[in-house]
């Protein structure tokens, strides 16, 4: 008989909108190697955008927010995996699985350290370095409480592995490095042969940024394009375009499209791949965020050299050089990207660092053997790995009684 395995989605995965979409379908091919039954469960509501799970052979099951009917569908599933998509979504159920199936292994895949993102946005908004106080935000706590109350937390990015052992003394044994899981180029000396399968220096033009404009941190750096970066670069290409690609864009950010400026809004990239490649630069002017980047794997695939601020570029590169400039001064990110754009042998340079990055920091190879059996470890495990996180065991009891009671109260008040 098969494992089961319960991902329950703070959204349906939407790979073409966003790289949580993506990650979240690597992870379902990770669980689908090792032998699992998949269902996938979200309270969220589907859009166009909303990838097919029931083609990779997963059953979708809508469920519901402070609603018992959940103890009732997970009692009949009875899954030995449960992986939580987001703390947001722990929060809400984690307090139902753990009385229901006790016995499930807990996984929350954090998607990125959302506490280390917001203390960078509340810096930013005050213009200071990012301190102790901002990192100690509320969101901070809930997502902290809500690694220790699962048995394992997979964490995107070495640098976030960093901070949560070094500022917040979390125990090793409950985080778990993952980052974007992609196939690879086999064989080195075909680099040059796969760079020459994409457009060259001469047969692109313009520059690119993409990023879903749900997301706080994309939205900001565009605005900081239009309004401190580009003016800057169009000064020395007054000829040159930045085509600006997300999925789901407001008003307020088709209003940012200006023709003259050469500012342009095209909106969702229903194949990110030909933009990308038809591009001579990415922009990633991220100026607060966490995680891994999609926009630096989008380009990498695609052979385009980028211009990124040291946000953007966290946890992407390791020791290896990166396929273009880091810069934060919005200056020097202008000069870069110029120069970039102009230098035909500086780009190619850059381009060829695409693959190697790919190849020995995101393989997905590297990673699957080590992953299946620190799952196995685990469930052969548990009663030891939960008694030497007594932390957990606090917070988990606190949250039966507080978050079991509130949400049986808002079940009660809808009825």
């Amino acid at each position: 008989m098969k494992k089961k395995l319960l991902i329950i989605g703070f959204v349906w995965p939407e790979p073409k909108s966003s790289a949580a979409g993506s990650r979240m379908l690597q992870l379902v091919e990770q669980f689908q190697n090792q032998g699992y039954e998949i269902m996938f469960a979200s309270a969220a509501k589907m859009s166009k955008n909303t990838f097919d799970l029931s083609s990779l052979g997963i059953e979708m099951q809508t469920i519901y927010l402070n609603d018992s009917s959940f103890d009732a569908f997970i009692t009949k599933f009875k899954p030995e995996v449960v992986l939580f998509d987001r703390f947001m979504t722990e929060e809400q159920y984690g307090w139902r699985v753990a009385k229901q199936c006790p016995e499930s292994l807990r996984i929350l895949d954090t998607e990125d350290f959302h506490g280390l993102r917001k203390a960078r946005e509340l810096a930013l908004k005050e213009n200071k370095d990012v301190s102790v106080l901002h990192l100690q935000n509320d969101i901070t706590k809930r997502e902290i409480a809500s690694m220790y109350r699962c048995d394992l937390s997979l964490i995107i990015s070495e640098a976030e592995i960093d901070i949560l052992t070094t500022q917040f003394k979390i125990d090793k044994s409950l985080l778990y490095y993952l980052p974007f899981l992609l196939e690879s180029i086999p064989i080195v000396s075909r680099i040059k042969e796969e760079i020459n399968l994409l457009p060259t220096f001469k047969e692109r033009q313009h520059f690119i940024t993409i990023g879903n404009f749900l997301h706080a941190p994309n939205y900001d750096a565009v605005l900081y394009l239009k309004q401190t970066i580009w003016p800057l670069i169009r000064k020395e290409l007054p000829k040159a375009e930045l085509h600006v690609y997300g999925a789901y864009e407001s008003q307020k950010v088709t209003q940012l499209n200006n023709n003259k400026e050469g500012f342009l809004i095209k909106g969702f990239a229903d194949n990110v791949n030909y933009v990308m490649q038809n591009a001579k630069v990415c922009l990633a002017s991220l100026r607060f965020g966490a995680g891994l980047k999609g926009k630096l794997i989008d380009a990498m695939q695609n052979g385009t050299p980028c211009a990124m601020s040291s946000i953007a570029a966290e946890g992407m590169f390791g020791e290896l050089e990166p396929n273009g400039f880091i810069e934060d001064k919005p200056e020097a990110f202008a000069k870069k990207a110029v120069e970039l754009y102009n230098d035909a042998s500086l780009w190619k340079a850059n381009q060829k660092s695409c693959i190697k990055i790919l190849n020995q920091r995101f393989n997905k190879m590297d990673f699957e053997s080590s992953f299946s059996f620190k799952i196995t470890e685990l469930i052969s495990n548990l009663i030891t790995h939960r008694q030497a996180n007594f932390v957990g065991q606090l917070m988990m009891h606190q949250t039966l009684q507080s978050t079991k009671y509130m949400s049986k109260w808002i079940e009660e008040k809808n009825n």
